[in-house]
């Protein structure tokens, strides 16, 4: 049976380091059809090219933290724990979930064997931090080698915090070790710049990952109003320095999509033959 499931199974990407391994694991197919309505669904969803993954952590006496209800299942000597750090740490807790929309408790499993998070069509990147900090959007923490810190980060100045389009606060992540982000779009469609005490300007909001030491404000996209008013431009995300920046140009396109098309998956009648959505 064990061979069976790993035959159907994708590695999307690995990375391991002292007695830790986490896996991006792709199924192949589904089959599991039993009627119309199932069989519907599939194939819609193979036809729209998604493809249903799960993340898989092998601990050798380590261990991990996740997001809260992340986990599916875990198989060894593995031990779970959920500290609040007293009042004080709880107070904490609560006001990170409340301004950066990550749990308020992260389970911390230890120990050795194997442990699968619950499977989804979700898109995630791994990434190995070295004594590092990274900004990212709210909501992308999904789970990292014990040891890495998960903070807030509030916006530096006003112009940021008012018309950057993140709100006032995001996430952020750092230390040494590996982290598991869920990201908006395909690995395949992120775009990844290197500034080297350079200058990156963007208009609208799907930057989702930076290098803390880089500066982040929001501009004008022109020196003078009347250059602003004529160049048909608002403000723009900016980023100067030295570090790195992660953004999605198609998340745009996903959420307009969204937002003019009902999803077949949410209707199962025969009027669902006629949607055009992926």
């Amino acid at each position: 049976m064990e061979k069976n499931f790993y035959d159907n199974i994708n590695v999307l990407e690995c990375i391991e380091k002292d007695g830790i391994k986490i896996e991006i694991l792709e199924y192949k197919t589904l089959r599991g059809l039993r009627d119309v309505c199932l069989a519907e669904n599939l194939y819609y969803l193979e036809k729209a090219g998604m493809s249903l993954k799960q993340i898989k952590i092998t601990l050798n006496n380590s261990a991990v933290t996740t997001e809260r209800g992340a986990l599916y299942f875990h198989k060894g000597n593995i031990a779970a724990e959920c500290e609040t750090g007293g009042v004080g740490g709880l107070a904490k807790k609560l006001i990170k979930n409340r301004l950066t929309s990550e749990s308020t408790f992260t389970p911390t499993y230890s120990g050795t064997g194997e442990i699968f998070l619950e499977p989804g069509f979700n898109h995630y990147i791994l990434l190995e931090l070295k004594n590092e900090a990274i900004i990212v959007d709210r909501g992308m923490f999904y789970c990292c080698e014990n040891g890495i810190s998960v903070e807030v980060s509030a916006q530096k100045n006003l112009s940021s915090g008012l018309f950057g389009g993140e709100g006032w606060f995001q996430t952020k992540i750092s230390g040494t070790g590996l982290c598991v982000l869920a990201i908006p779009v395909p690995p395949a469609e992120v775009l990844k710049y290197e500034l080297k005490n350079e200058r990156l300007q963007v208009d609208g909001n799907f930057v989702f990952l930076r290098t803390a030491s880089l500066n982040f404000t929001v501009g004008r996209s022109a020196k003078n109003f009347v250059g602003n008013f004529t160049s048909g431009e608002g403000a723009l995300q900016t980023f100067e320095g030295t570090g790195i920046v992660w953004m999605a140009p198609t998340q745009y396109v996903y959420k307009t999509l969204a937002q003019c098309f009902s999803a077949p998956l949410l209707n199962t009648s025969r009027s669902a033959d006629t949607s055009n959505d992926d």
